[in-house]
């Protein structure tokens, strides 16, 4: 080799483990089969409608787990800032002149008062009710007219910092804290699933665009999108046509991988696998629990569609934003990623979104006991299963006992 030659790109950490999934899926496509789960499982429906469950879920599950509250590429440069509504609690995301990105409470020391709304860059917050000023690192610096004001400890009164992690090019944020709860370290959450989001490389992709769609009860919503039962069938008008209705499903602790040995698998077969690219063998639905699902669509760019769901304001509602990341340059295709982002919207809201808020509804007149999960439907399974087993979990030292006691599993 000499020194013009280009060096040789090291292969992923997770190539061998990815490709052994390859190699299973394309084996059940030519077979035309799926791996199953062990027997039928029933989930009481009061699950889907009870107020004290719902309620229950907010404290046990979206207010102690880390939840993804954005992407490393919105916060490039340090004074890069967006603030959102997280699980109801007002978060402000924002990257320090360390470049170290940060999680605080939105609101002033002195009143409550919400510093900023939407996205930007800046070097000092002023708040916009008594332009009390903090920097980058959440530290209040300076109170107007200090000396009529009077003493204030400015050591202590700084913006309340919530935990933040960054992993694979996706942000996590945990409000554990805010009900004096330890933070989940967030490689326990992840389970070693870390690694293998790593290999979607979202890291290198670059934000385009969010939009908002509401739902029905958040299990509900989340149902759909580890289902592939359903794809020929409610999505007959859409996409339905071009997806077969089997899965295959891998689990890190509560987060789960849905792959299909549909036609396109078959492609593998006349590929050598050393030219299998990361991108293939990344196919399929990537869910982090308890509300992520990462799917990857083709908008003359490889496109990110990371829906996040949250619950709404009672059980049957929830709301899902949908952020859109470019895997490639996009500046040339945004007129192809707005109508694919219009079809998206479209499928969601009026497919699986209107059968959803329909389900909670008859649900709600208590005439059915108990949904159930087909042996075809591992995935639903497993993660109803995980709701209960966070939910059950009375302090985060008991649920972090339980996720580091978690194997990865692994249909075959």
């Amino acid at each position: 080799m000499t020194d013009l030659a280009p060096a040789p790109t090291a292969a992923h950490p997770k190539r061998d483990e990815l490709v052994a999934f390859a190699r299973r899926s394309l084996r059940h496509a030519q077979a035309g089969t799926a791996p199953q789960a062990d027997s039928v499982v029933q989930v009481s429906a009061s699950n889907y409608v009870d107020a004290d469950r719902w309620q229950l879920e907010m404290d046990r599950v979206f207010k102690r787990v880390p939840l993804v509250a954005g992407f490393s590429c919105e916060f490039a440069e340090p004074g890069a800032y967006r603030a959102f509504d997280l699980a109801d609690v007002p978060v402000l995301l924002m990257r320090d002149s360390n470049h170290v990105l940060r999680a605080f409470v939105n609101a002033c020391s002195h009143r409550g008062a919400q510093l900023v709304q939407g996205s930007g860059t800046t070097r000092r917050l002023s708040c916009p009710y008594h332009a009390w000023v903090y920097n980058t690192e959440g530290a209040l610096v300076g109170i107007r007219d200090h000396r009529d004001f009077g003493d204030v400890d400015f050591d202590c009164n700084g913006l309340t910092e919530l935990g933040c992690d960054e992993r694979a090019g996706i942000v996590w944020v945990s409000l554990a804290g805010l009900n004096g709860e330890t933070d989940i370290d967030i490689d326990t959450w992840l389970c070693g699933y870390g690694d293998y989001l790593d290999a979607l490389q979202i890291a290198d992709a670059s934000f385009v665009n969010r939009q908002s769609v509401g739902g029905p009860n958040w299990k509900l919503a989340y149902d759909g999108y580890l289902d592939f039962y359903h794809l020929p069938i409610l999505h007959k008008n859409t996409f339905g046509p071009d997806y077969g209705n089997k899965a295959i499903y891998d689990s890190w602790g509560p987060h789960q991988r849905v792959s299909s040995p549909d036609d396109r698998t078959l492609a593998f077969q006349d590929v050598p696998e050393d030219e299998w690219t990361l991108k293939k063998l990344t196919s399929g639905i990537w869910t982090i629990f308890p509300h992520i699902s990462i799917a990857r669509f083709d908008a003359g760019v490889p496109l990110f569609m990371i829906s996040q769901l949250l619950p709404g304001a009672e059980p049957g509602t929830s709301t899902t934003t949908q952020h859109f990341l470019a895997a490639e340059d996009p500046t040339d295709h945004l007129e192809d990623i707005e109508k694919q982002m219009a079809f998206l919207l479209h499928v969601v809201r009026d497919e699986d979104y209107f059968t959803g808020i329909r389900i909670g509804q008859a649900l709600a007149t208590g005439a059915k006991k108990h949904v159930m999960f087909g042996r075809n439907e591992a995935g639903g399974q497993r993660f109803h299963g995980w709701v209960d087993r966070v939910v059950g979990a009375e302090t985060n030292a008991d649920l972090s006992a339980l996720l580091a006691a978690a194997e990865p599993e692994s249909q075959q």
